[in-house]
């Protein structure tokens, strides 16, 4: 495997991990630092019955967890003016919510990776929990707000 291939393989697993830390961050109210331990101690590169989870680009996870609790409210503002008239984020359930909070602040703060690639990589982490129609609502939905953000 190449150095770029491993990297990019890092990032994605971390872009998931990241995904369910925002996830369970919201269902359960952990605050950010006890769940970034757990996630280091336990899920990053773990094995979890019988699944082995991929070696994460542990600093990309933290920035993406902490950045996107952060910065929670302009993220929202961002995500709601893109839904359609009369949706609220309210009406998203809670992995789309952490799915599109994780895509918006890469692009609002990762400059160093390019709008495509954050989108392309969003739409696999969607595949991971949802069929086709909501993966096409992640790639819009992330498109628009990375042609206001860029």
């Amino acid at each position: 495997m190449t150095r770029t291939s491993a990297r990019s393989k890092a990032r994605a697993a971390a872009r998931l991990a990241a995904v369910q830390a925002l996830y369970q961050h919201e269902m359960e109210g952990t605050p950010v630092v006890p769940l970034l331990h757990e996630f280091h101690a336990h899920r990053l590169g773990a094995v979890i019955e019988d699944v082995e989870y991929a070696e994460a680009e542990v600093d990309f996870f933290d920035d993406i967890v902490k950045g996107a609790t952060a910065r929670a409210g302009e993220i929202d503002l961002l995500i709601e003016g893109k839904l359609a008239k009369g949706w609220t984020l309210a009406r998203l359930d809670k992995p789309m919510k952490a799915l599109l909070r994780a895509g918006t602040y890469e692009l609002l703060a990762r400059v160093d990776v390019p709008v495509g690639a954050v989108i392309s990589e969003y739409v696999d982490v969607a595949h991971a929990f949802y069929e086709r129609r909501e993966a096409g609502f992640v790639n819009g939905l992330l498109d628009a707000i990375g042609k206001d953000v860029r």
